[in-house]
């Protein structure tokens, strides 16, 4: 359990942070990322996030995540997920490491964890989700 919450720790702190909008407490950064999902555990995944407990939504707010979003993806006969959220903190790393601690939270991941597959780059730092690179942004 504590290698899955330092691998989340490391891949939220790796995401691609994309630029600046003014509103809210100050900046926004935007966050996208991408895993895979076993194809069995899909319906699983599904469910689960269709009633997502009020502890993890209470914990994803208190650390400054906003608009996040979870899609499902098949290409090529391979199931991903594509996640989006924005940031609207000062110090992501200490919101990560709160949510990290939040007991609540760790059983989430617990849940959701061995639902996805990671791709080969995060696989390869011991990572679940992979950061994507912004290309355009209009606001």
């Amino acid at each position: 359990m504590k290698i899955y919450i330092r691998i989340c720790i490391m891949a939220c702190a790796l995401f691609v942070a994309a630029c600046t909008q003014p509103g809210g407490s100050g900046n926004v950064k935007r966050y996208a990322m991408v895993t895979g999902i076993r194809p069995e555990k899909i319906d699983d995944y599904k469910k689960l996030h269709a009633a997502v407990w009020d502890g993890v939504v209470r914990q994803i707010r208190a650390c400054n995540i906003r608009n996040y979003s979870i899609y499902l993806r098949e290409i090529a006969g391979q199931h991903y997920l594509f996640s989006y959220f924005e940031y609207t903190g000062d110090n992501f790393e200490a919101d990560m490491e709160k949510m990290a601690a939040d007991s609540t939270t760790q059983r989430w991941w617990k849940e959701t964890a061995p639902m996805q597959l990671p791709l080969p780059d995060a696989a390869a730092k011991g990572e679940t989700w992979s950061g994507m690179e912004e290309l355009m942004f209009i606001p």
